[in-house]
């Protein structure tokens, strides 16, 4: 599979899942990218956090349950000490209660296994590159909560974007649909670093801890567009 980053170093990623078949197939998936490497495989949530420290890679690809530690606390985890890893999670749990854990843990993606191997593909340079990445089987209704929250909701998010400059809020609601900084500074005819510069503006001013929390802030005060996921 070609991508951008082929000529570039690869994407280190780390596995975790407590079943060694699954992580076999989720790692002979992800080999057959070669701007994509897997340094490291852990079965627990514990090991994960472990391996992350030790070996930094730039995506930890994490599954919720998991023993010793679960998904959800080892992203946690893993984004307050190796801040500079993106965590995918990747489950076969899709409900609404896990996303927003997920989410809030500080996660950059959710993916369900059931899902077309491509789209792991797809999330794990999606996630690498600084975007947020939710699997489209899911992004639907996950925005679609959003949107048909409480006019109470809708009217705190639209007080607290009122924050942003508007090209903050042009970057925002951009950011909302999922693109990476490049792809935000092509749309608006803008240098990539002034766009980071921007992403890094608006978290600190909303408050986020991370961009996918700024996109569900997005969509939640009705910025963002529905995101094209093809």
């Amino acid at each position: 599979m070609t991508h951008d980053s082929v000529a570039a170093a690869p994407v280190r990623v780390l596995i975790a899942d407590d079943e060694a078949m699954v992580r076999a197939g989720v790692r002979s998936i992800l080999e057959t990218d070669a701007a994509i490497e897997v340094v490291a495989e852990a079965g627990d949530g514990r090991e994960a956090v472990e391996l992350a420290r030790r070996h930094r890679p730039g995506v930890a690809l994490l599954d919720i349950r998991m023993p010793v530690l679960d998904g959800l606390e080892a992203a946690r985890q893993i984004t307050v000490l190796v801040p500079e890893t993106r965590v995918l999670v990747l489950t076969t749990f899709g409900d609404d209660a896990h996303v927003e854990r997920a989410l809030t843990s500080g996660a950059a993606g959710f993916l369900l296994k059931a899902s077309d191997p491509r789209e792991l593909i797809t999330g794990v340079h999606a996630v690498a590159d600084g975007a947020a990445y939710l699997s489209p089987r899911i992004a639907q209704r996950v925005i679609a909560h959003y949107r048909d929250g409480s006019r109470g909701d809708r009217a705190q998010a639209q007080l607290r974007i009122d924050l942003l400059s508007g090209r903050e809020l042009d970057v925002l609601a951009l950011l909302g649909t999922g693109l990476s900084n490049h792809q935000i500074a092509r749309r608006l005819h803008l240098v990539e670093g002034t766009v980071k510069g921007h992403v890094s503006a608006i978290l600190t001013k909303l408050d986020a801890h991370n961009r996918v929390q700024a996109a569900v802030l997005a969509h939640r005060a009705g910025l963002a567009p529905v995101a094209d996921h093809r």
